[in-house]
């Protein structure tokens, strides 16, 4: 169907698309123990997500006794070896993705993901829940330099533009995503399940869902409001 008012839909990755909180807190608490620090609980762990893995480390090491910037160097490559190697023990897709994605792409939207995590990490995690087919671009936070990484909107033109242009909104669940696409000029819709940072009132999305089945009209009804 040629009706749909939107050619791409991006997506964040952690926290929208997928749950990835027990891997990413097992990343954690591996780098927290190596330093004999206590382990920290997911829901602990869920703030500190979406500004990259040396941020998740960085917090974590803050709350478990004191962030010294030479501690933070020397363990963010055991966190990052560790989490390379366990991506998808505990991931795994929010309910209503894949049937969302379906629809989309039977309307004849492209799919993209713009993500913080680093782009050879994403585009591993997805290939390995057999989701790589799916997306035309994976943009990581690496992937137009570490000063382009969301709230930047670089990221999103990138897409946009890798996409092959025309009518684009943006998925994600924290206020970096929604700053991102508001900088882009492009539609944001916010999910309510993903690693809130704060209360999702303060995100001033374009739109919110709940479950990934009020996406396809929550973007029927943002494109209804978008001029011609």
């Amino acid at each position: 169907m040629a009706d749909f008012p939107f050619d791409i839909v991006g997506f964040d990755l952690d926290g929208t698309l997928f749950d990835t909180s027990a891997d990413l807190t097992a990343a954690l608490n591996h780098g927290l123990e190596l330093l004999g620090r206590p382990p920290l609980s997911v829901e602990t762990v869920k703030p500190m997500i979406g500004r990259g893995g040396k941020y998740m480390l960085q917090q974590g090491l803050e709350a478990s006794g004191g962030c010294d910037p030479e501690v933070l160097e020397r363990t963010y490559p055991e966190l990052l070896a560790f989490y390379g190697d366990n991506l998808t023990r505990g991931t795994y897709a929010f309910p209503g993705l894949v049937e969302a994605m379906n629809t989309l792409e039977t309307r004849g939207v492209k799919l993209a993901i713009v993500t913080n995590k680093s782009e050879s990490l994403a585009v591993k995690l997805v290939a390995e829940l057999a989701l790589d087919h799916r997306f035309a671009c994976v943009i990581g936070g690496d992937t137009m330099g570490p000063d382009n990484r969301k709230p930047s909107p670089e990221g999103i033109r990138e897409m946009i533009r890798r996409c092959g242009g025309g009518r684009a909104a943006f998925v994600g669940d924290s206020i970096f995503d929604i700053q991102a696409a508001r900088s882009a000029g492009i539609p944001s819709v916010a999910v309510s399940f993903g690693f809130l940072m704060q209360p999702i009132e303060e995100l001033a999305a374009d739109a919110v869902i709940d479950h990934f089945d009020e996406l396809v009209p929550a973007l029927e009804k943002l494109g209804a409001a978008l001029p011609i």
